[in-house]
């Protein structure tokens, strides 16, 4: 296994963890932001409103999103174990 190959798988995961979190905590700032901007308009400052929009709109991404995530990870997953004979070269 060459310094590039690892590299290379290295890169690819980080990509994977970006792609793979990236709609649930972009969903989760924007429904943040927008209870934020209600609780200023109305002065409303309770805690639990600003945690329980962002849990059930973060459940909703996963729900959505679910499939499209797990076909990356099986993809990823398919594509390491194809490249595993080139690691014992």
């Amino acid at each position: 296994m060459t310094a590039d190959f690892a590299l290379d798988i290295g890169r690819q995961a980080l990509i994977l963890v970006l792609l793979l979190g990236a709609p649930m905590l972009l969903l989760g700032l924007v429904v943040g932001v927008l209870i934020s901007i209600l609780q200023s308009v109305t002065q409303i400052q309770e805690m639990t409103l600003t945690f329980v929009p962002k849990i059930v709109a973060v459940v909703l991404a996963m729900i959505f999103f679910g499939p499209w995530m797990l076909r990356l990870l099986s993809n990823f997953s398919l594509e390491l174990f194809q490249r595993l004979p080139d690691l014992t070269r």
